[in-house]
């Protein structure tokens, strides 16, 4: 009876080891390898008859219980009767590829306090490994979309926009971003956050145009409880909700006299007071600015302090209007179809070269987000593949349109194609920034036009770096 409590206790535990999940391989007192379970051979790739006989040298460890795996195994720090905590590390699988692991080992020991031999366990990571791997991927994801976000171009003017961006990025400065309505004042301040070490910590935005004076108070400073009708409980105000972060200050033209000073006092002092209290709470912050107004003429005008636009200005980024970088219109054109095809189920390619031709003579006073704006629209009303002219806003539809005509400067009568040289096309050019629509239209004629007496007199089609 007793032999066979003994059988079964041993079948017992085999089918254990088999059943388990994680690695399990024993040794004896001589450090070689005795007994190799399933999942071993599935997470290091060599099977049990492989495994026996071999110590656990095999398995190339990149961390071990010493700084390196000793040639004789009875020399491994784990028949030190060392306390061997587990660590994480890789091995090498059969097939030459590095697998992350934890490592656990424990000594066994007879009731006389001898040696019996080692239990090692090993926990697969790849799964972790894969999923830790997501979460970077989309963090890289949100970064590649904080990065540029909607400010697409090719433009020179945007080139320079995007270089300053990667500056601001890589300081603590204060940051000044100018900009007409709907030219992505918000998305360059969240390039510039997305893309500085406080990145893991909050961007908090605050619209100062959105609130009263009292209010705008309470939602940048906090306030405590009682400190005015319908104050019931202390309140967080948002510096300190974007503590070791950045908070994004739009419409910074907007604010009252009493709020200039505040903020002049928390940008030198690192510090606020919330209202109705006399604490001074530090914040650790970086302050990004936005306006649409020309703050320097409200300095003039006495509207803004001077000590204060000086402070929010140290490192000023203007985004330009749409009509000054035209020619980033059909870039961002087919980026907006994309965004909508995904987000509607549609599949549309284009805008017709009609459409395009209105898009590039339009002067889109509510720049980029007009833009998008127009795309969206023109979605609900296309049925075919391509974005046309009547499915465009009525102010867009209703402007002047010149349709294209066949102008080749070699088909052209005499008279007319002397009226442009090569010298005054270039210099054309350089007044309008190598803009050819724009060029087009000072002189009467369509922008394929402009790009045809280019190919003719070989001038290149971007403008030359200085």
């Amino acid at each position: 009876m007793t032999n066979q409590i003994k059988i079964w206790n041993s079948q017992f535990a085999n089918l254990l080891l088999d059943s388990m999940a994680e690695g399990v391989f024993t040794l004896n007192a001589s450090g070689i390898i005795e007994s190799w379970n399933p999942s071993m051979e599935r997470i290091a790739g060599y099977s049990a008859k492989e495994a026996m006989g071999q110590t656990c040298r095999m398995l190339k460890f990149s961390s071990c219980f010493d700084s390196t795996c000793p040639e004789n195994a009875k020399e491994c720090g784990i028949f030190q009767n060392r306390n061997v905590a587990p660590t994480e590390c890789k091995l090498e699988h059969k097939d030459g590829h590095m697998i992350s692991v934890i490592k656990n080992a424990r000594l066994v020991k007879d009731d006389k306090g001898s040696v019996l031999g080692v239990v090692e366990t090993i926990t697969d990571l790849s799964e972790l490994t894969m999923a830790r791997l997501k979460v970077e991927e989309a963090r890289q994801k949100l970064l590649e979309i904080h990065q540029f976000g909607n400010l697409i171009g090719k433009s020179r003017i945007m080139q320079e926009v995007f270089k300053a961006i990667k500056a601001a990025a890589n300081s603590d400065a204060t940051i000044l971003i100018q900009g007409e309505s709907g030219t992505g004042k918000e998305l360059v301040a969240g390039a510039i956050h997305y893309n500085h070490d406080r990145s893991r910590k909050p961007l908090v935005t605050v619209n100062c145009s959105a609130l009263a004076e009292s209010l705008l108070e309470s939602e940048l400073f906090g306030h405590v409880k009682g400190a005015y009708t319908g104050a019931h409980q202390d309140r967080k105000g948002r510096f300190e909700e974007a503590d070791e972060g950045t908070i994004f200050l739009d419409e910074i033209g907007d604010i009252s006299p009493f709020i200039q000073l505040k903020l002049l006092r928390a940008i030198q002092e690192r510090q606020i007071e919330r209202v109705g209290e006399s604490k001074k709470r530090h914040v650790d912050i970086r302050i990004i600015t936005a306006t649409h107004k020309d703050l320097y003429n409200l300095v003039a005008q006495g509207l803004f302090r001077e000590d204060l636009y000086y402070r929010l200005k140290v490192f000023p980024i203007h985004i330009p209007p749409l009509r000054k970088r035209k020619e980033d219109i059909p870039l961002l054109t087919r980026h907006f179809i994309n965004q909508f095809n995904q987000k509607t189920g549609k599949s549309i390619k284009d805008v017709t070269s009609d459409a395009l031709r209105l898009f590039m003579d339009y002067q889109w006073p509510g720049n980029v987000r007009e833009l998008e704006n127009a795309i969206e629209h023109a979605f609900v009303l296309c049925t075919t593949d391509q974005i046309s002219i009547f499915d465009l806003p009525v102010e867009i539809r209703q402007m002047e349109y010149r349709p294209l005509v066949n102008d080749d400067p070699e088909t052209l009568p005499a008279h007319i194609s002397k009226k442009i040289t090569k010298s005054g096309l270039i210099e054309l050019l350089d007044e309008c920034e190598w803009n050819k629509a724009e060029v087009g239209r000072r002189i009467g004629k369509s922008r394929t036009s402009i790009w045809k007496y280019m190919k003719k007199w070989d001038i290149p089609l971007e403008m030359p770096e200085n």
